[in-house]
Order: structure tokens, then C-alpha cells, then sequence
């Protein structure tokens, strides 16, 4: 995960976001046989992919799915040219796609008939800059925001929620898990001193007791000590690697005939869950892997757009 400076006082339609791996993206969506293809965005985020494929193909409909639904109003003001071919969906991707799958498999007639199976389907598994830099839920350890982490307003526990209420070792084994952190068991019983003093409310709070809990070198390394426990604490909150595998495989059955689906993914345990999926359905499912080993960003792409170093993209082409 890379982390985004904050610019103080930065207004959210300020913020500009670009899309990971763009280029890459539009090489896959031109492969397509389909003349009108249909593509399903399962993270619509801040509509760079959306916009660039919506520009590049007059003849496509667009569904943008997202958790946030501040994203997809950002979205649909970026969009608003193409709001005749653009449909937007709020809700996080898995619940979504299966309830695609199951009105495309519906006995109602007239409801199968309104749908289409998606030719291309994108998921970018990042957040967007405005999401770490201008949402206000504490995605960021740089800056003093309440402590959420909260991709939908519909989610019942806070990142605060965990911080505050999970036993250590249960949160040791949380950070150690989903964050791959080799001091979980520090930043845990760092996190357990800190709140029987008072509540850890924020995220500045949050990644001071974390820097405080690692050694000096560590602290000073590359990336921000807090990285990695901010990541873990994310993932839990939204769900997000469930999420991931249920719909990685809804997303499967979906496809058109020869259809595309794209991931990418920004640390080593989503693209350990894309890789696997991959394999399994290109080696037993009749699925074409279009790159057995993932794809990166160009050097160019990394000097002009630091979040996009720790992509990797992967993609599958149906049976026709």
C-alpha cells in the first residue's frame, strides 16, 4: 500500500487521481470481439478507467460498481457525457455481482432479458486519492481524521471499534495476518497500553502509538511503521479479501464468451488470492491466462504516479 501526502486544506474535487495502469488496461478492452461491449467496473473509484474506455469506445455501456457512495457521486459528475451509456451501482462488489448472477439466472423472463452478460470486467483493487486524501475516515496515517476505514457507510464496526475493543493477542494475530507485520505483538500490546489510558479515536493517534512501538530503524525505514497495521486494520473492516474471492469467482461466471477480466491488485495478499484464482481457472476451468506472470507498471508510470509501484495486474480470457 502506498501512502499519499496530505495536502492541507485540499478540497476533495481538487484532488486528483490517476488510473493504475491505464494503458494496460485499454491493451485488454481492445482485444474484445464485441463491437458494443458491455464492461462491468466492480471498483468504479474516482472513473479514471470508466472515462478512458467510455472516450476510447463510443459504442460501450458501462456498469460502475462501488462500496463508497461518495465515489460514485464524484463519478457520475466526471461521467455526466456519458450518462446515457453509464449505470451506476453502490454497494461493495461480491454482494453486487451476486445479485447480477442471480437475476441473469432468473425464471422471470422479462428480468434475464434486461441483462447482458459483461464482456469486460475491471476490478482495481487500490483506494483512490481521494479516498486517502480527502474523505475524512482515517485511510491515512498522515493526517489527524477520525478513526474509520469504513469503504460503506452501511459497515457496523470502525477501525476504531477493533482498535478499541479486540483483545490483544486477537489483534496481534489481525496485524500479523492481513498486515504481514513481524511486530504485530509490540504494536498490539502498544495499542492495549495506549487505550486503557484513553481510547485511540484517531488515525494520527493510531499511527503515533504504532511508530512509538517499533524499533528506532524501523521507524525511519522506508516505508511509514504504521503502513502495514493501517492495511491490516483496513482489511478486516471492509472485508475485503473475503470480498475478493467471492467475487473473483462470481466475476468468472459472469463473463461473456471470450470475455476479459482484469485485476489488479496493491499488496501481496490480494494478488495471492488473483494468482491462485488465475491458475485454477486457467488450468481447470477452460479460462485463457493472458499473463502468466503479472504485469507491473512501466518505470514512467512509477516516476509520475508513486501509487501505482506495487501493482501487479493479472487477466483471464473466457471460453468461448
Amino acid at each position: 500500500m502506498e501512502e499519499l501526502k496530505r495536502d492541507v486544506g485540499l478540497e476533495p474535487e481538487a484532488i486528483i487521481h490517476k488510473p493504475v495502469m491505464l494503458k494496460e488496461v485499454l491493451s485488454f478492452f481492445a482485444g474484445l470481439q464485441n463491437s458494443s461491449p458491455l464492461v462491468l467496473d466492480c471498483t468504479l473509484g474516482a472513473g479514471g478507467h470508466a472515462q478512458a474506455i467510455l472516450e476510447t469506445s463510443p459504442t460501450a455501456s458501462y456498469i460502475g460498481i462501488d462500496a463508497d457512495p461518495e465515489a460514485l457521486e464524484r463519478s457520475a459528475r466526471r461521467l455526466s457525457a456519458f450518462s446515457d451509456r453509464l449505470s451506476l451501482r453502490e454497494g461493495f462488489f461480491d454482494e453486487v455481482l451476486a445479485s447480477y448472477s442471480a437475476a441473469l439466472l432468473s425464471e422471470t423472463a422479462e428480468v434475464a432479458k434486461s441483462l447482458r452478460r459483461p464482456d469486460f470486467i475491471l476490478f482495481d483493487l487500490g483506494l483512490s486519492s481521494h479516498q486517502y486524501l480527502g474523505s475524512g475516515r482515517g485511510f491515512s496515517f498522515s493526517a489527524d481524521e477520525s478513526l474509520d476505514m469504513s469503504l460503506s457507510p452501511r459497515l457496523e464496526d470502525s477501525a476504531a471499534d477493533i482498535v478499541n475493543r479486540l483483545a490483544e493477542d486477537k489483534l496481534a494475530d489481525l496485524i500479523f495476518k492481513y498486515g504481514e507485520e513481524r511486530y504485530s505483538r509490540r504494536i498490539a500490546r502498544a495499542i492495549g497500553d495506549a487505550r486503557r489510558n484513553a481510547p485511540i479515536r484517531s488515525s494520527a493517534a493510531l499511527a503515533s502509538v504504532i511508530a512509538k512501538a517499533v524499533p528506532p530503524a524501523y521507524r525511519h525505514g522506508r516505508i511509514h511503521p504504521a503502513t502495514r497495521s493501517f492495511q491490516a486494520i483496513r482489511i478486516v473492516v471492509n472485508g475485503e479479501l473475503e470480498r475478493e474471492e467471492r467475487a473473483l469467482a462470481l466475476a468468472a461466471g459472469l463473463l461473456a464468451p471470450g470475455g476479459v477480466l482484469v485485476v489488479i491488485a496493491f499488496h501481496s495478499l490480494e494478488d495471492r488470492i488473483s494468482k491462485h484464482f488465475c491458475r485454477e481457472y486457467g488450468k481447470n476451468r477452460g479460462f485463457e491466462e493472458l499473463c502468466r506472470s503479472p504485469l507491473v507498471p512501466s518505470q514512467e508510470e512509477c516516476s509520475a504516479n508513486p501509487a501505482a509501484r506495487s501493482a501487479k495486474m493479472r487477466a483471464l480470457r473466457a471460453p468461448l
